[in-house]
């Protein structure tokens, strides 16, 4: 398993709670808190593009 660094996680009103994570290699990562061997990774740049995207609107249809 990487040495990863999970930031703290982001709760939305009463939901799952997430975490996202970096390694030292420039990997990112996505987990369900108190989950966190059970990851999604990725490059960082896919993690940014990720985030932006959702910021911007394009997940809502999932909604």
């Amino acid at each position: 398993m990487p040495a990863i660094t999970w930031e703290a996680p982001y709760c939305a009103e009463g939901n799952n709670c997430f975490r996202l994570g970096t390694d030292d290699d420039g990997n990112g990562y996505i987990a369900v808190n108190g989950q966190e061997e059970r990851y999604l990774t990725d490059s960082l740049e896919a993690l940014r593009t990720l985030i932006t995207d959702i910021k911007a609107g394009k997940a809502d249809h999932l909604l």
